[in-house]
């Protein structure tokens, strides 16, 4: 065939126009309409209209497309970090190459290193400072290897120091920062390994890690009064909530796990249930969301989207337009603001979930 009769054709899409699996949401502080959400294969997608339409803005610039997780400097919203790879590691995960910077609210990338984390599950920003970060890094998913657990930057990326690690086998998913006190953050480490016929979870490894100096020393806060102290542990979700200083909750996967509270910045823990709807699948899903101003209030992401208002005791079912709930950022300013990613794709909401934007105009769907 004469290579000249293919030159004036161009690929485009054919369908199906619908959203994919997305584990990674974020939104602008300040700008109602704008939010982002990165897929599980797809990268980084952007609206201004709350969700009415959405367009890609990082292709050209990555060089993998699954996005494990999503940051908006509060203090510069200019500045948005994707740590590549998702940490929902199922037999056919994607993985990443490590952590993108944004300083132009989207419109150019650079890859700041970090490659071979391979799978990032969260990355959090300092309120006061757009170049200090952390990252969770969970490594690789098929095998050991050392550029596990949570990296540290204050330079924006030109540099890292990993700050917290266990074992090669053992890694990062989930951190959280206690917005009033920066210094404080709490670690998730998760000793997980994939295989093709199987999944390894749990180990030694795995743990709740403290940081009140801002991650320049580390304490296990483990197996500290309350937590399960006689069974292994597997992938953990934490949340330290922004509107009650001290109190921290951590969902765990275990024999005798559940979800637990602590009020004292985790010296002490009570169990709240161990109601399983919370924690099917853990190495799908464990992933808790403390509302910025309701110390009451929290979210747990799994098969169905779960709120309590009671301090964790008790939960009700809040409908979203897909199954498989994997990310959710609640506006620190207005609880009501909020946008949320399922295997459907990425939905905005404006009323505290009791409506959605379409998922209908994503074309992120994935063929597995």
């Amino acid at each position: 065939m004469d290579p000249k009769l293919l030159q004036s054709m161009e690929w485009r899409l054919i369908g199906p126009h619908r959203g994919g699996r997305v584990v990674a949401v974020a939104g602008h502080p300040t700008e109602p309409g704008t939010f982002y959400f990165g897929g599980a294969a797809g990268g980084v997608w952007k609206t201004t209209s709350g969700g009415a339409y959405w367009e890609n803005i990082s292709d050209g610039y990555f060089k993998t497309s699954a996005v494990g997780a999503l940051a908006i400097s509060d203090s510069d919203p200019n500045v948005i970090y994707a740590g590549m790879g998702e940490t929902s590691i199922r037999s056919n995960v994607s993985h990443g190459d490590g952590v993108y910077r944004s300083t132009d609210a989207g419109r150019t990338w650079r890859n700041m290193g970090l490659e071979e984390t391979r799978h990032i599950g969260d990355v959090q920003i300092h309120p006061k400072n757009p170049d200090h970060v952390y990252v969770a890094a969970l490594g690789h998913a098929w095998g050991r290897n050392e550029e596990r657990g949570v990296y540290r930057t204050t330079d924006g990326g030109k540099s890292w120091e990993k700050v917290l690690y266990t074992t090669d086998s053992a890694g990062c998913h989930d951190i959280s920062m206690d917005p009033s006190n920066p210094r404080i953050i709490f670690a998730a480490m998760w000793e997980a390994q994939r295989h093709p016929y199987a999944l390894h979870s749990g180990g030694e490894g795995s743990g709740v890690w403290r940081t009140t100096d801002g991650g320049d020393t580390w304490v296990d806060v483990t197996r500290n009064k309350g937590l399960p102290d006689d069974s292994i542990l597997g992938k953990i979700g934490v949340a330290v909530s922004p509107a009650k200083a001290g109190r921290v909750w951590a969902l765990i996967e275990s024999e005798n796990g559940g979800l637990f509270r602590s009020d004292d910045y985790g010296d002490n823990w009570q169990k709240l249930t161990d109601n399983m709807d919370l924690r099917r699948r853990p190495w799908y899903y464990m992933h808790v969301y403390a509302d910025p101003s309701d110390a009451d209030t929290l979210w747990i992401l799994n098969l169905n989207c779960w709120k309590s208002t009671d301090g964790g005791k008790t939960f009700e079912t809040i409908p979203t337009p897909h199954g498989d709930n994997h990310g959710l950022w609640i506006d620190p300013r207005d609880s009501r603001r909020i946008i949320e990613g399922n295997d459907g794709g990425a939905c905005v909401s404006f009323d505290g979930g009791y409506t959605w934007s379409s998922i209908l105009n994503q074309p992120t769907a994935q063929f597995y």
